[in-house]
C-alpha cells in the first residue's frame, strides 16, 4: 500500500513535465515572443522609411529595445544590399496614426484605390 503513494510522487514531476503539450506558455516562451515580434515591427519600420522615433509613437505595445534591434539590423541589411525603403501610402499612414484599427477612407485629393 505504500508503495503507491510513492510510485505517484516520484511519476507526478515527469506528469507536469509535459504540460507544454497542454497550451500553457511559459515566461520565457512569452519573453522570445515579445522579443521576436519588436524586432519584427523595428525591421517593418525601417523597410517603410520610419523613424525609429516614429515606430515608437505608433507601437507603444512593443518593447523599445527589441524594436531598436530590429529596426538596426533591417537597416544594416538595406544598407549591405543597397535596398531602397518601400514609404507606406499616406492613407496607410493615416490609418495608423488615427489607431481606428482599420482601413482608412479616401484622404483629401487621393482616390480611393480598390
Amino acid at each position: 500500500m505504500r508503495r503507491l503513494p510513492l510510485l505517484l510522487t516520484i511519476a507526478a514531476p515527469l506528469w507536469l513535465a509535459g504540460c507544454d503539450m497542454l497550451g500553457i506558455e511559459s515566461a520565457s516562451a512569452a519573453a522570445a515572443k515579445r522579443e521576436a515580434d519588436g524586432r519584427a515591427v523595428g525591421a517593418g519600420c525601417r523597410h517603410a522609411a520610419r523613424s525609429v522615433e516614429q515606430c515608437f509613437v505608433l507601437n507603444k505595445r512593443a518593447d523599445r529595445a527589441a524594436v531598436f534591434a530590429g529596426w538596426r539590423e533591417m537597416n544594416d541589411y538595406m544598407r549591405e544590399n543597397k535596398l531602397e525603403a518601400m514609404p507606406a501610402e499616406p492613407a496607410t499612414e493615416l490609418a495608423a496614426v488615427e489607431g481606428d484599427g482599420g482601413e482608412a477612407g479616401p484622404v483629401k485629393g487621393m482616390a480611393a484605390r480598390r
